[in-house]
């Protein structure tokens, strides 16, 4: 019989946990947290120095029973949540819901679940952590203030279903703010210019941009300011003034940290946070590896700690230094970040085996997984290699009182490069003509190329860039970020299109009001005041009470004043170009559980409601009517007619306005290709750049 009885959160790790340990250990799972605050109340006694009342989660029954049968046959229970705040809290509720005062209990976490990970956390048993336990309650209790006593008035004055949070209200007013600043951008004209010059003994031309003057740098604000210089330039004679060569570093990337791989997974992978954050728990519970059993192959995934264990490093070092050559292996640790709190007791997300290369787990993983891992090890192995170097070749050119300058820069050791490539990295200037030059080359005038630009707005925002965003002002936590987007996109205050995230109406309606009657709430250096508290209170330095007992009464005025002065907004519903084939009015949009549909507006009188499905622009080859997007069952997306089950047309890719120029029939879209869906045409042609095409 076992005598040791392992608690860990997930079911997917207790196949793996159970597989390193003896048969003298039983390895059950919570599912996640057994107590929480009750929904149907605020569940803070505020009256009596904010004391929680934490209830059993429905559902959570049965698990919790099952765990009391193993408690009673164990001498010892380790309690094996997650490493951070939240693992604490959830060990901490375990310890009182299964009444294991009399119980002889012990806290273990393991920052990969391997089996030396594992088996390392026994050594180390501990009790659990109160501070840590604390700054997890600080933090519920906060959000819980803040989204039931804001989001009943945020339903009173413009409509039910909305919502307010602590880091969910202040990422909405950031998106907010990018989108006020980029419609208030006014664009200002300049100019560049390149001059083309023949070098003596050369074949190619060499293209130099303008620079300035003899006195300093100058931009060309205007066509004005342009043909001024045009005329100075017009019978100049031009000469090498200046060669400087020297030699420019890169270092190697930081491993990677929550933040910084979805940024990457959402850059390169086109993942959504919320995937990227699903895939890599997946990789950290554990793969079952063809021969080895069920392993996780990657560290803990919620980290803003950029260290790398002693241990990792020189695995990391013996394997470069054998794969790739001693000049490749970096000689210590990677650095740490600075300027901000890190979560020291973890490290940075890296491969739990440098060994395991993608291309030897290709098999045991699916797509995704597989590309997600690949990127992970490929940062990982990359931050503990060399340096690149790169040779660099600056030309100052001089005509009449101006002058043009040319750099040229020229990759001489790759270093971390051979394994790791950044959009960055991937746009070096080639201009290796350079190199042969020197003061005494001569050049001969060929042309000028001048060309008008504008200034652009800021970038709309999107997932990897808000991310971004809220790291930097110290708004949430690793493990809040992809949870917070989710909120705002669900909530439909935000609307992500190709990438890009823009505000709707409603969510500029919340994002007001917010501001006019909750300014602290969404307050960015407020908030990021409050996660510094928190981390006060883990540290144990700060009563998490004192936080809450500080927030909670500013909170409670601020929400009685605003339902005193606040006036209503009522957002219009969407009208479709459909009619209600019950009593003829024009059906409206609506949102459900299960995302859109059409209803009546005449509700009650008329409870008539249809499918919403998005059309295209773009008519069924068939029957003629509109193309629409659907969804299979599974929620794979499909193009078929809306008269289906009527008509039968149906493809996966999207339908094309532009007609096959070859036989006239539909065309679809294949990347940046539109191909016949006439078998016996099989036409490909380019896609035409304009987004606006009119259907022939």
């Amino acid at each position: 019989m076992a005598k040791y009885l392992v608690i860990v959160e997930s079911p997917a790790k207790v196949k793996t946990v159970k597989k390193f340990l003896g048969a003298n250990y039983e390895v059950a799972a919570s599912n996640g947290h057994v107590r929480d605050l009750p929904k149907s109340q605020l569940g803070v006694d505020v009256e009596h120095d904010y004391e929680p009342k934490y209830i059993t989660i429905r559902g959570k029954g049965d698990i919790l029973a099952n765990l009391r049968k193993e408690v009673k046959k164990a001498e010892k229970i380790y309690l094996a949540t997650d490493p951070d705040r939240e693992g604490e809290a959830i060990s901490w509720h375990l310890f009182h819901a299964l009444k294991l005062e009399n119980k002889k209990v012990y806290r273990i976490t393991f920052n990969e679940i391997t089996k030396n990970a594992v088996r390392e956390s026994l050594k180390n048993a501990r009790e659990i952590d109160m501070d840590l336990v604390d700054a997890q309650q600080a933090r519920r209790v906060l959000d819980r203030m803040v989204g039931y006593r804001i989001s009943p008035l945020l339903w009173a004055k413009i409509k039910r279903g909305l919502s307010a949070g602590r880091v969910q209200s202040v990422a909405l007013r950031i998106i907010c703010d990018r989108e006020e600043e980029i419609a208030a951008f006014i664009p200002e004209e300049y100019w560049s210019l390149d001059v083309q010059l023949a070098v003596a003994g050369e074949k190619k031309p060499l293209t130099a941009k303008y620079y300035g003057t003899k006195d300093g740098k100058q931009s060309i604000p205007s066509k004005e300011a342009l043909d001024k210089i045009l005329d100075d330039l017009k019978d100049a004679s031009y000469h090498v003034d200046e060669v400087k060569k020297g030699e420019r570093v890169k270092k190697a990337p930081l491993p990677f940290t929550t933040s910084t791989l979805q940024q990457e997974a959402s850059k390169t992978l086109n993942f959504s946070t919320q995937k990227t954050m699903r895939l890599a728990q997946q990789l950290y519970e554990g793969i079952d590896i063809k021969g080895n059993g069920t392993v996780g192959i990657i560290s803990y995934l919620r980290t803003d700690s950029t260290r790398v264990s002693e241990e990792a490093a020189h695995m990391a070092k013996d394997y470069i230094t054998e794969t790739y050559g001693s000049q490749y292996a970096a000689g210590s640790g990677t650095e740490k970040k600075s300027g901000q709190k890190i979560q020291d007791a973890h490290e940075a997300i890296r491969p739990t085996d440098i060994s395991r290369t993608p291309f030897s787990l290709k098999e045991s993983l699916s797509r995704d997984q597989f590309r997600l891992y690949q990127l992970i090890w490929k940062r990982f192995v990359a931050s503990q290699m060399t340096s690149a170097k790169y040779e660099t070749t600056s030309v100052k050119i001089g005509a009449d009182k101006h002058c043009f300058t040319v750099a040229a820069s020229k990759a001489v050791f790759d270093g971390f490069l051979s394994v790791y490539t950044g959009d960055d990295d991937e746009k070096q200037e080639n201009n290796l003509l350079v190199k042969d030059i020197d003061q005494n080359s001569a050049l001969t005038f060929q042309a000028f190329d001048q060309k008008q630009h504008f200034t652009q707005p800021p970038a709309h925002y999107t997932e990897a860039s808000l991310v971004r965003a809220l790291e930097e002002l110290g708004i949430g936590r690793p493990s809040t970020y992809s949870p917070t987007i989710t909120t705002i996109l669900a909530r439909r205050y935000v609307t992500k299109e190709n990438k890009n995230l823009y505000v709707t109406e409603l969510g500029e309606v919340v994002n007001n009001m917010m501001k006019e009657a909750f300014p602290s709430i969404v307050d960015v250096s407020f908030t990021a005041n409050l996660e510094g508290l928190l981390d006060k209170v883990e540290e144990g330095s700060v009563n998490w009470k004192t936080v809450v007992s500080n927030f909670y009464p500013d909170l409670d005025e601020a929400v009685k004043h605003a339902q005193q002065e606040l006036s209503e907004v009522k957002i219009a519903d969407e009208v479709s170009d459909e009619v209600c084939d019950v009593c003829g009015r024009q059906m409206v949009i609506k949102y459900g559980p299960h995302g859109r549909f059409l209803a009546c507006p005449g509700f009650p009188d008329c409870r008539n409601t249809k499918p919403y499905f998005e059309k295209i622009g773009v008519s069924c080859p068939k029957c003629g009517k509109d193309i629409v997007l659907k969804k299979t069952k599974k929620g794979r997306k499909y193009y078929g007619c809306i008269d289906n089950p009527e008509c039968d047309f149906m493809v996966w890719q999207k339908p094309s306005a532009v007609r096959c120029d070859q036989c006239g029939s539909l065309t679809v879209e294949k990347g940046n290709k539109l191909v016949c869906i006439n078998e016996t045409c099989g036409n490909i042609m380019e896609k035409p750049k304009n987004s606006e095409i009119i259907q022939k």
